[in-house]
Formats: C-alpha cells, structure tokens, sequence
C-alpha cells in the first residue's frame, strides 16, 4: 500500500480524537454547532470507508462488494458538501425565505439516490482505486453546485466577510487545485483529506466549543453593558422627571413655610413637606438599589467631621420625630473619636439615617438609642454604630429577608407604615461596599438593635480639629449682585426666584442656551449663573463648554439639575462646573452656595 493509504490512517486517527474532543465538551446549543458535529461524523465515514475500499481492491475482493463501499464512500463525500454548504447557509442568514435551503436538501436527496442507483466501474491503477461512471459523474456535479451556493452566499456578504468564512475561502482555493489534480490522476486520494483538513481547520479556528462559549460570553457582556448604559440614561430620564416638579412642591412649600399662614395651613404645609421628602426618600432609594446592581455606584472617600456629621443626624432624626413624639430619644458620642476621618462620609450618613428613620418608623412609643463608639488601632478609626429601639421587632425566621429588596416586615402589626422595603437592603449592600459589618438583634414585639462596625481612617486627632458651629440659614444683602437663571421649566424658574427673594438679587432669567449665549455675547455681566443642564437642543453643558470658548468668560456657573443620581457631581464638577446644586432645590445647599460666590469679600 502506497502513502495515500497511511495518510489517511492517520486522518482517521485525528478525526476519531477531533471527535472526542469536540463532542467531550459543553458545547453552545446553536444550529452552527450542530452542523459542524454532522460535518466531523461525515469526514469520518469518508476516511473509514476510504481505506476500506482500498483494502479490498489491495486484496481483490468481489465486485459487488467494492461497488457498495464505494457508493458509501461517494455518498460520504456528498453529505459532507451538503453539511458545508448548510454550514455557510448557517453563518449568513440571507435567505428569509428558506428557498437555498430547500433546493440544497432536493439536491442531496437526488444525488444522493443517483449515486446509489448508477452503477460504478472500478479501476485498480498500480495498487489504488479508481472509478469511473455516471453515479461518480453525479458526485462530481451536486458538489460544484454545492460550491456554487457557497460562493453566492460569499459574494452576498461580501461587505461582512469575517473568520467565519475563512474555512471556505480555504475550501474553494485548495479544492480546486485538488479537483484539477485528481481529474488528471484519478488514483490519487485528495479530496477526502482536504475536506478533514477543512474541518480540522474549523474546529482550531470557529468552532471550538471553548472558543464558541467565550464568544457567547462576550456577546453576553456586551448586552449587559447595553443593558446597563440603558438603565442608566432612563435612571437620569426619571431623576430628572420625577424632580422637576418635586422642586416645585418643595420649594413652594418652604416658601409658604416663612409666610404669615393660619395655624391650620402652616400645619398642612409641613405635611406637604414631609410627603415631599418621603417621595424623594423613595426616588432615591430606587436609583440607588439600581446603581448597586448595576456595579455603577462608587465609594467616593473624602476627608470629614464625624462630630459635624454626628450631630446633623441627631437633628434630622429630632425633625423626623416631631415635636409631638413619645418616643425618648437618647443618643451619645464616644469622646475620643478623632477630628477628621477619611471615608465615605455621605454613604456613612446615609446608612446610619436609614437605620435612626426606620427606628421612628416603627417605633410609636417607648425609647430610641443612637450610641457611637470607638476602637483606635494605629491610624484607623473602627467605628461602632447602634441604633436600638422599643419598637415592633422582627420574627426570627424574618430576620434573614430583613435586607432583601422590597421586604418590609411586621407590617401585620402596623399596616399604616408607609415605604418600599428599600432602605434596609440599600443600607447592607453600602456596608458591604465599605468593607464593614451590620449585625441585627431583634425580639418580636419588643425591639430590634442594629449594629455596624466600619473602618475609617483617621485624617487629625480631636485636639487639632476647631468645633465647627451647626449650620444655620444666613441672608446676606445681594441687592447690589446679578444673577441668570437658565432653565427651560418655567416652574422652575418661579421656584428659584421666590428662594432667592430674601437675598434681594437682581434676577434674569433665560429659557435655553441658546438665549443664555445670546445675553452673553450681547454684552450683559453677571456674579453668578444657575445652570439647568437637561435642556432641549443645547444642555446645560453644552452651553458651559461654549461660554468657556471665550476665554474673558470668569463668571462662576453652577449647575442645578434634576440629574442627581450618584456620581453626578463629581462628573459635572470634572466638566468644569464650579459647584453643584440638585432639584428639589435645598435652602441651606443654595445658602452656602449664594454665600461662597456672593457675599463680599
């Protein structure tokens, strides 16, 4: 037996493991891969049945027997067209109608019954076989026509050519060399070889089983971060919708606060204010579960005053109250907590607010205790946190949902209690963001005690730190002090001017960018400018970035916007923006900002 034979031993042997290989894997259940198995199987037949024909005409077995093997070797042959060709019909999906699809399985099953027909006459040239005859001349002509299709579906995607058309492209160049070769040497044992190399090829290159999952993966990623980038943009779109007209309420509502009100009203308007807040608290807490889910929301440490913070939350928490609360709220300080710590400070706020607000929440009467202590350990600061109340309690088989989304316990007890179960699972996930621990202890009707151990590193001692005073509202004289207010939303508008009445500035206002450049270029100064950002046709960024062209523009531009989901102000203060106010407008917020930009020096 001459080398054709061994080689095609040897292609026997790689198939057999190309085999194990392929099908020893988890594959992606995709019709691509289905197809490539069929083509592996088929390549195998043709090899087997290959040397099997050669043995038999080395050891001059009978005719029929010779005819039968070699009909199966030509209708491996066929097969394997077929599946190459459904192959690249696979990979290009340009026919909707399924018309190639059909004529190509027509095809097979009419050469197929060709060939099986047709009788073959064999030939045995020097030790190798070759035959002759119209079932051989069939093979020959459904084979180009598969090639044909091939091609045309190439030619179709041209414009998409990709790695996955590179076992064609290798098929049709080596093919043809091959077919012309084994025209004029009929003996000779080529195509089959190339058609395994083709395969082979295929599995090294597209259709690796490990290959195919990495790729599904990263086309899984890519649809996330679509996903995610989507999420995001409607989390700014709702912001923004859901603030504009909360700015309205709020700030109307506060200005009603300082009128000259019946008792009556003045009492209506605060509950207006606290639903205000409650409906913000929610807006809030949804964008902030959302950024969390997303792995968009991102610990921003900073130095801070713990004390200052410390003392912010016994106010907030006295205001959540009410003046007619029976709870006794009891709350202290370990004195030895140091000046400034480097953390977090906002986050810190937060959950420590989430915890006192849902202590009062359910919490009607008995005793509310806020305590922080400390353990010093070189330069880090472990704070420890609780917030313990007499209130309703958690059933011990409720305690593991506590910081699930949406779960908001005990509600069998008070059915009034308003709030979407967000605050708690908010709260654990920030914890957890700051590498700290929240340790719950609850008994069913008689209390629940929250603890929070958090790690901050420690800036300056108490010693070199100055007391700072609490914040209180400061109206400063402006009357000789001009300022522009751009916004598209003229209730916005309304809203900043009557927050601003106090302060007696000269006020214009403007309704876009494009009018804001136009008062600008038409020579007009200002002290300050409050900038909306999500405005049609020019943003509030845009209009920034155009203003800073001029370079004798100096006027300080601070942005006020609805866009206040988490990062919004690092982003806006990186585009150039010297400071950041989000809607609802807070009256202490634009006090420190009227008193940094306004105030004389």
């Amino acid at each position: 037996m001459n080398g054709i034979i061994y080689l095609n031993y040897s292609g026997i042997i790689y198939t057999v493991l190309l085999l194990f290989c392929f099908f020893g894997k988890k594959r992606i259940n995709n019709e691509e891969q289905k197809i490539y198995g069929y083509l592996i199987f088929a390549a195998l037949l043709e090899l087997a049945t290959g040397v099997i024909t050669s043995f038999l005409i080395y050891y001059d077995y009978n005719e029929l027997l010779n005819q039968t093997i070699t009909k199966i070797y030509l209708l491996s042959m066929n097969i394997w067209m077929f599946f190459f060709a459904c192959y690249n019909y696979a990979i290009t999906h340009t026919d909707k109608k399924g018309i190639l699809k059909y004529i190509m399985i027509i095809l097979v099953i009419v050469s197929s019954l060709a060939i099986v027909t047709f009788p073959l006459e064999l030939h045995n040239i020097n030790g190798n076989l070759s035959a002759s005859g119209i079932g051989l001349y069939v093979e020959y002509i459904a084979s180009s026509i598969f090639i044909l299709i091939c091609l045309y579906l190439c030619f179709r995607n041209r414009k998409k050519i990709n790695k996955k058309f590179i076992p064609l492209l290798i098929f049709l160049v080596l093919g043809t060399i091959c077919f012309l070769i084994q025209i004029i040497f009929p003996e000779l044992f080529l195509i089959v070889p190339l058609e395994v190399f083709v395969t082979s090829v295929m599995y090294h290159t597209i259709e690796n089983p490990d290959v195919k999952m990495i790729e599904q993966l990263n086309i899984a990623r890519e649809d996330a971060d679509k996903a995610n980038q989507a999420k995001s943009d409607f989390l700014s779109s709702m912001s923004h919708e859901i603030r504009t007209p909360l700015n309205a309420i709020v700030g109307f509502s506060q200005a009603l606060e300082e009128e000259d009100l019946p008792e009556s009203a003045r009492d209506e308007v605060s509950d207006i204010i606290s639903a205000s807040e409650s409906l913000l608290e929610i807006v809030n807490g949804i964008l902030d579960i959302s950024k969390i889910e997303a792995n968009k929301l991102d610990i921003i440490n900073d130095e801070y005053n713990f004390r200052k913070l410390f003392h912010d939350l016994v106010m907030l928490t006295k205001a959540r109250m009410g003046e007619d609360s029976k709870l006794d709220f009891q709350f202290s300080m370990d004195e030895s907590i140091p000046g400034v710590l480097y953390g977090d400070h906002a986050r810190v706020k937060q959950v420590i607010l989430n915890l006192l607000t849902n202590a009062v929440k359910y919490t009607k009467e008995g005793y509310l205790k806020f305590r922080v202590d400390s353990v010093i350990k070189d330069d880090i600061c472990r704070l420890i946190i609780s917030v313990e109340d007499s209130g309703i309690g958690i059933k011990q088989e409720n305690i593991n949902k506590l910081f699930s989304k949406f779960e908001r316990l005990g509600v069998e007890k008070e059915i009034t209690i308003e709030g979407t179960g967000l605050g708690l699972a908010i709260t654990k996930k920030l914890v957890d963001l700051m590498n700290g621990k929240i340790v719950v202890q609850s008994v069913y009707g008689r209390g629940s005690k929250f603890t929070i151990a958090l790690d901050q590193k420690i800036v300056l001692g108490k010693e070199d730190v100055k007391e700072e005073t609490p914040q209180e509202l400061r109206i400063i004289d402006c009357s000789s002090k001009k300022i522009l207010i751009v916004d598209d939303n003229n209730v916005n508008l309304k809203v900043a001017m009557r927050l601003l009445r106090d302060y007696k500035i000269n006020i214009e206002t403007s309704d876009s960018g494009f009018d804001c450049l136009n008062k600008i270029k038409q020579g007009n100064t200002y002290d300050l400018i409050l900038m909306d950002d999500m405005m049609p046709k020019m943003s509030g960024t845009e209009t920034f970035h155009k203003l800073k062209e001029d370079s004798s523009f100096n006027t300080p531009v601070v942005i006020l916007t609805a866009n206040a989901i988490t990062g919004m102000k690092e982003k806006y203060l990186s585009e150039g923006f010297n400071d950041y106010l989000a809607k609802p407008i807070d009256k202490l917020a634009l006090n420190e900002v009227i008193i940094k930009f306004l105030e004389q020096k």
